[in-house]
């Protein structure tokens, strides 16, 4: 296989990691909010605009990539 074709796996995979990776992080913001530390919350909500606003660009290129010539 040659390592180009090894590029979509990669960038899939990573985006695998990057939604566990939000769904841990939206996870410990709820927490933290419940028990009352609304600016900590507030900077993980934070990293998680810029996870979803990456998540957009990896999924196009994704898309772009996956799509047969």
């Amino acid at each position: 296989m040659p390592n180009s074709d090894l590029l979509p796996s990669l960038l899939f995979k990573i985006n695998q990691n990057q939604l566990a990776l939000e769904s841990a992080i939206m996870e410990l913001a709820l927490w933290v909010e419940q028990r009352g530390s609304a600016d900590v919350a507030s900077n993980d909500r934070g990293a998680l605009d810029t996870i979803n606003k990456n998540e957009v660009f990896i999924e196009m290129t994704l898309a772009v990539l996956m799509t047969p010539e």
